[in-house]
């Protein structure tokens, strides 16, 4: 495990609406690998986006999960209530020299940002965001699903924004403050994120954080080969079979299905079956 002893794992989801069978594949994926290695299994909902949440979504997830037995074993956290925390996070690397402004807007640059600002003051009183100043030439990470990968700077990724021009705070900083203060020991999600993992290591490292294991599971891809999500209007689970939706999401990640019509039953199987070394090394994979 790294750098705790005890495992903590988490599932963190956005309040833009409900779960659909993808959701459930990282829900399910993250609670059994937890609960395999004896561990915590945290839920956090992560709406720091206001504009982007939905009214009551995060209280739909939280009973969607529930009705699949998937409970958090500590109380849920919410983003929104730790915004001093992200505040301080920022003050500290600020003071570190992590951080520079930046005023360039998105249609200015295609792909990675190409560190315009970096030696630059940036106008005054305009709208910043601010990036941290990447200074790792590569990044590497065995992932346990994914294997061994590397991150070259200026090519796979760049300087990126902990804090955008609207006052929001970014997700990248987010994520991982709340990563360290939940003491999480292994990151398990989507494979869709695994290309976060360079910029949120170089965060933990800027903390004098260990930067957690990480297991990616394969993305569910709809018919159209296109990564099921919300902004696509995915279907959402279906509320009235939550054993077959368990079943669907274990054989999408090659475990052993259980014939049993109870979620509890079939997680407390499931959990015994665990092995990611079944997990398909694919990033996308059609349900």
């Amino acid at each position: 495990m790294a750098n705790h002893p005890h495992y903590v794992g988490r599932f963190a989801p956005s309040p833009t609406g409900p779960l659909h069978f993808g959701s459930l594949v990282a829900a399910l994926g993250s609670y059994l690998d937890a609960k395999s290695a004896d561990g915590q299994w945290l839920i956090r909902v992560e709406d720091l986006d206001p504009p982007r949440s939905l009214p009551g979504a995060d209280r739909h997830i939280l009973k969607q999960l529930a009705d699949h037995s998937l409970v958090s074993d500590q109380p849920v956290s919410y983003q929104s209530q730790r915004l001093h925390r992200f505040d301080e996070a920022l003050s500290m690397l600020q003071t570190k020299g992590h951080l520079y402004s930046c005023t360039c807007p998105r249609r200015a640059y295609l792909g990675l940002y190409p560190g315009t600002c970096r030696t630059r003051r940036p106008p005054f009183r305009q709208p910043a965001a601010l990036r941290f100043r990447v200074r790792e030439t590569t990044i590497q990470q065995t992932d346990i699903a994914q294997g061994a990968v590397t991150w070259t700077y200026g090519q796979d990724f760049g300087d990126f924004i902990v804090h955008r021009k609207d006052g929001l705070h970014a997700y990248q900083l987010a994520v991982v403050v709340d990563d360290i203060a939940q003491k999480v020991t292994r990151i398990v999600r989507g494979a869709d994120l695994l290309n976060a993992t360079p910029m949120q290591n170089c965060l933990f490292r800027a903390f004098g954080a260990q930067p957690p294991e990480t297991l990616h599971l394969p993305m569910v891809l709809g018919r159209d080969g296109q990564k099921l999500s919300k902004q696509a209007h995915a279907p959402r689970i279906n509320a009235e079979t939550p054993a077959g939706n368990l079943n669907q999401a274990l054989a999408f990640l090659n475990q052993p299905i259980i014939a049993s019509e109870n979620p509890k039953t079939i997680l407390d199987a499931a959990i015994k079956n665990w092995r990611t070394d079944r997990i398909p090394k694919l990033i996308g994979k059609t349900q």
